[in-house]
């Protein structure tokens, strides 16, 4: 039986990631950090099976802790800060988490797995967000990281040292440069969400309005268990690489706004959508949509689920938890 290691297990990824290895028959340990976490009950009851170790990025000596407890076979970095508005707020942190806690998480496993620096596979969470004012119509692998906040200056930096601690000590080490990818089990900070569990109550009656900024934007949005998967092929490989996930299908917020609308029946939304300038970031990203033809033909791995499916999915799950009773 294989055993993973996954930090971020609170999160939509963790929790997709942790139902597909526990299927493929994996011990599970999840990394969750504070003993009064307010998503630990969540992760108990969605995935039982998954060993809990108390442990932060920031704190070595508790990753190292970890490592000795659960003696993984894969490791899984998904935690980080990774709202990105909350970056500017609070990039300090952002650093702290999402930039050297990859140091010292990479560091520890270095550390763990002594003379045989293969022997524990490590995935990172890459971003899109570390193209940022894209310099390529079409991103892939090879495209020039251009970051437009914090976050993304965070993520450059963790895809870089994975990349070294690959190339200097050895280890079995790739990153997945994961565009945009959504669920019902999204947080409902981010806009997708923030829109999908808006447009259900409004439909219920329960809201009156839909508040947003910038409807012009464009992302490649697809489906987070469909993309967890791919996290677990990279660890499959003889040989450690980064890989772009994505749909490489670009949508505006509008068009999202206006899929979700549509779910429910609503084909005239605009009175129920208001703007605020307020809500725009500092420095946005325009448009960004990836090639993932490398992670086709090396991994085998394509999206399943198409832009309109994800938005219904997550506007049913919405209705369903709107629903009074």
């Amino acid at each position: 039986m294989p055993t993973a290691l996954i930090t971020g297990i609170t999160g939509q990824d963790g929790l997709y990631l942790a139902e597909l290895l526990l299927a493929k028959g994996y011990d599970v340990h999840g990394l969750i950090r504070g003993q009064n976490n307010p998503r630990r009950d969540l992760v108990e009851s969605l995935v039982p099976d998954v060993r809990l170790h108390t442990g932060d990025l920031t704190d070595m000596s508790s990753l190292i802790r970890a490592l000795r407890d659960a003696d993984p076979d894969e490791v899984y970095n998904l935690g980080a800060i990774s709202y990105v508005a909350y970056s500017w707020e609070n990039a300090s942190l952002t650093t702290d988490v999402t930039a050297k806690g990859v140091l010292h998480l990479l560091e520890a496993v270095r550390l763990h797995t002594g003379d045989d620096p293969g022997r524990v596979r490590f995935y990172q969470a890459s971003s899109s967000e570390m193209f940022g004012k894209a310099q390529a119509d079409i991103q892939n692998e090879t495209t020039l990281l251009w970051p437009r906040s914090p976050y993304g200056v965070a993520k450059v930096f963790a895809h870089y040292m994975t990349i070294n601690y690959r190339e200097s000590y050895g280890m079995h080490a790739s990153s997945g440069i994961l565009f945009n990818h959504e669920s019902p089990r999204r947080g409902p900070e981010f806009v997708t969400r923030k829109i999908s569990r808006a447009v259900a109550r409004i439909k219920l009656g329960l809201q009156d309005h839909l508040t947003l900024g910038n409807l012009d934007v464009q992302r490649d949005w697809g489906f987070a268990g469909d993309y967890v998967e791919a996290m677990w092929l990279m660890l499959q490989q003889p040989q450690a690489d980064d890989y772009v996930i994505a749909t490489g299908e670009a949508h505006s917020i509008r068009e999202f706004v206006d899929a979700a609308f549509r779910a429910v029946g609503i084909d005239d939304w605009t009175r129920y959508v208001r703007h605020d300038p307020d809500l725009r970031r500092p420095a946005d990203v325009d448009r960004v949509v990836g090639d993932a033809s490398k992670a086709e033909r090396v991994l085998g791995w394509r999206p399943t689920v198409r832009f309109p499916e994800l938005v219904q999915m997550m506007v049913e799950a919405d209705l369903q938890a709107s629903r009074p009773g």
